[in-house]
């Protein structure tokens, strides 16, 4: 049986960054979805760069929440890491449930 992976909202995200807890975002997407628009505080790090980006996931930073535009490969994404040991959150719903602002761009 494979381990099931942990979820926040992405209202709970919103409302924690709203009061100035540093998330350990990272946005699990592609390159031209990461710059049609992202949440601000989020770090990119693609899915399919993944595995050879692992330094880049901070988990020294805490618990990594990742977020997808659905929620589908942030969901893998979080299931591989909670396997190999890191501690990390899916945002269910993605980007777009995102009820927050984005930025565009790199």
């Amino acid at each position: 049986m494979g381990a099931v992976s942990k979820v926040q909202t992405t209202e709970e995200l919103l409302k924690r960054l709203e009061q100035g807890e540093a998330i350990n975002l990272v946005d699990v997407r592609e390159d031209e979805e990461w710059e049609d628009g992202h949440i601000a505080e989020a770090r990119h790090v693609a899915l399919s760069r993944l595995q050879e980006s692992m330094d880049e996931l901070r988990p020294e930073d805490g618990t990594i929440w990742l977020i997808c535009r659905s929620g589908a490969r942030s969901g893998r994404a979080c299931d591989y890491l909670n396997a190999i040991g890191y501690d990390a959150v899916n945002v269910e719903g993605g980007m777009l449930s995102w009820p927050g602002e984005i930025v565009t761009g790199r």
